[in-house]
């Protein structure tokens, strides 16, 4: 089944991380991408700051979503890019999914499967 051989890899990290884990990744053989600035917040709920004085709660945190479809034997090696270039060692870091993918279509010459990727 062609699921087996592709995967959706969804990446959550900082912002500030993003042009890193970019070049990284393009260094890695990886070029295609649909990058989206998300907010959210994962187990730290979101960060206090004070402003003037006054306490104020942000629980919707600024992150980037970074969207691709590999190659499954590809998996390891673009997990451990991300990580390698997104790791702070500070809570918010981000996350990494994992999607099986069924199927791809190229619209421009209508390849489909691994040869669309």
């Amino acid at each position: 089944m062609l699921g087996e051989n592709m995967k959706k890899i969804v990446a959550i990290v900082r912002p500030n991380k993003f042009e890193a884990v970019k070049k990284a990744l393009i260094a890695a053989g990886c070029s295609g991408m649909t990058i989206k600035e998300v907010k959210g917040h994962g187990r730290q709920m979101g960060i206090t700051e004070r402003y003037r004085g006054s306490d104020y709660r942000v629980d919707l945190l600024p992150k980037t979503e970074i969207n691709m479809v590999v190659k499954a034997e590809s998996v390891d090696n673009v997990i451990q890019t991300i990580i390698s270039a997104a790791r702070t060692g500070t809570i918010g870091d981000g996350k990494i999914f994992v999607f099986p993918v069924d199927e791809v279509v190229r619209i421009r010459t209508g390849e489909t499967g691994r040869e669309a990727i």
